[in-house]
């Protein structure tokens, strides 16, 4: 399944997790910030290693970097991850 590494007060969370669920994407929520370290430490490797961005994506070991909510770029990143055909 689709996890969706997201914040409560990040505003592109919010609109992902709108389009996941008009599209009937199903995904899993996970709030970093209350996450351990290593999964933490994971979010902010993808991210380039500094910080963690969200809303950080992955599906099945393909990560998405955390990036503002465009909705075009978001379906085609979810073809290139799988998610979507």
């Amino acid at each position: 399944m689709l996890n969706l590494y997201a914040a409560k007060w990040c505003i592109h969370c919010k609109k992902t997790e709108e389009f996941f669920k008009k599209n009937k994407i199903e995904y899993n929520y996970i709030d970093i910030e209350s996450q351990t370290d290593d999964i933490v430490k994971k979010v902010i490797e993808v991210n380039g290693g500094f910080d963690w961005v969200v809303p950080t994506l992955e599906y099945k070991g393909v990560w998405r970097k955390g990036k503002v909510f465009n909705e075009t770029e978001l379906i085609g990143d979810l073809k290139k991850m799988g998610v979507l055909d």
